[in-house]
């Protein structure tokens, strides 16, 4: 099921976006702090969102996906990324 993103969102983090998607991402929320984690748990959309350069954490929520970059990646490259996969997504 692929996602689409609503819009995007700042946060108080600088290196934190809020992505506000539909339909809804999964019933449970989840975080992952590294690539590893979300392997381990089985969770693709996540392992996705980590394959997209400059991601460093990702917060799956029912409404919403928030991921974190590195601070020197560009917000635009990110975005796009996080977009891509989002509109690729098979399901989390």
């Amino acid at each position: 099921m692929a996602y689409r993103v609503v819009r995007f969102e700042s946060t108080p983090n600088p290196n934190a976006v809020k992505c506000v998607v539909e339909p809804s991402p999964g019933a449970v929320p989840r975080s992952y702090f590294n690539a590893g984690q979300a392997e381990e748990e089985g969770d693709g959309l996540a392992v996705a969102l980590f394959g997209v350069a400059g991601v460093t954490n990702v917060l799956i929520h029912v409404e919403f996906v928030t991921v974190c970059k590195e601070s020197g990646a560009k917000w635009g490259a990110v975005k796009a990324g996080v977009e891509r996969v989002l509109a690729e997504a098979d399901g989390a």
